[in-house]
């Protein structure tokens, strides 16, 4: 029960942070919505931050796992595909569009926080292993393009142009084309 109080507090609050901007949004408003006091909200989350890193902790581990799992492997041409197809799965099995779309709205109140940091530091040390020492600029910036290309692909098209799984397999394609130049 524990869980879905956490869970409903952050789907509420993603949404409301999302529509009316993270700095517009209070913790009342959040535990009003929801139907519960503020002292309710405060069991799970005593700031608006302990939402944001709740909801972005995850995401954090799952990039800290794949890049300990990387760094285990071989940097050979397939296992740098299998590390795209796990992040291209990873971005689909979680709550990352609701959460890049927050992030996207509130640019200028997220800039500076801490697990977001993190999540930057995290993603450029994988962009950084995907190529051996003596790789070319041009096959090191190719490699670290194949993994913002699963993200491109979302944003770059209509809403609605191509169903969710046209968008994911064109961008795992593109991906795939950008590891080997």
């Amino acid at each position: 029960m524990r869980e879905d109080t956490r869970s409903r507090i952050q789907e509420v609050a993603l949404r409301l942070f999302t529509e009316q901007g993270y700095e517009a949004t209070s913790l009342r408003e959040i535990a009003e919505e929801l139907g519960v006091t503020k002292a309710a909200l405060y069991y799970h989350f005593k700031t608006k931050d302990d939402i944001v890193a709740s909801l972005v902790d995850t995401r954090l581990t799952e990039i800290e796992e794949l890049l300990a799992w990387f760094r285990s492997r071989p940097k050979t041409p397939e296992t740098r595909r299998e590390l795209v197809e796990r992040y291209a799965a990873m971005l689909r099995g979680t709550k990352h569009l609701g959460v890049a779309r927050f992030l996207e709205r509130n640019q200028t109140a997220m800039r500076d926080h801490p697990t977001l940091s993190k999540i930057r530091e995290r993603m450029m040390e994988l962009t950084n292993e995907m190529s051996e020492p003596g790789a070319t600029p041009v096959e090191r910036i190719s490699r670290s393009m194949a993994l913002f290309a699963l993200h491109a692909g979302k944003w770059l098209l209509k809403e609605g142009e191509l169903s969710d799984d046209e968008v994911y397999k064109a961008s795992l394609e593109v991906s795939r084309r950008l590891l080997e130049p």
